[in-house]
């Protein structure tokens, strides 16, 4: 794949995300896609990303910063949003918090297979 195609890839399934169209996910998704180390597969990738969701009802992904190559895309997400009760361990209840996360992601098969994501905590917590 080249770098135009990983990033085309990648702003696809963002989108995919955003329009809560999980029964396009696997196109983007690889079957054996594991998750900061665990393996998911996609439909526990599918679950994780639907309870995300049901966890944050105004859940939206936005590209602050995208950098590709041909196999990896590393990008720098930001959220403005008002999860429900506790989120990362945190009362949030309802209160809206910004926040980014950092992630970054492996492709086999023209298809996402690993992921590694870091939210920055410590910016929802220095607004509780």
């Amino acid at each position: 794949m080249r770098k135009l195609e990983s990033e085309a890839v990648y702003r696809d399934y963002i989108a995919c995300l955003n329009g809560r169209d999980w029964d396009r996910l696997g196109q983007f998704v690889h079957d054996a896609v594991r998750h900061n180390g665990r393996p998911l597969g996609l439909d526990g990738y599918r679950a994780m990303l639907e309870d995300d969701h049901a966890q944050i009802p105004d859940l939206h992904f936005e590209i602050e910063m995208l950098i590709a190559d041909s196999q990896q895309v590393a990008c720098r997400l930001r959220f403005d949003v008002t999860p429900r009760g506790t989120f990362l361990g945190l009362p949030v209840n309802g209160r809206r918090v910004t926040f980014c996360e950092h992630a970054l992601y492996a492709f086999r098969d023209r298809k996402i297979d690993e992921v590694w994501s870091i939210i920055d905590k410590a910016a929802i917590e220095a607004q509780l």
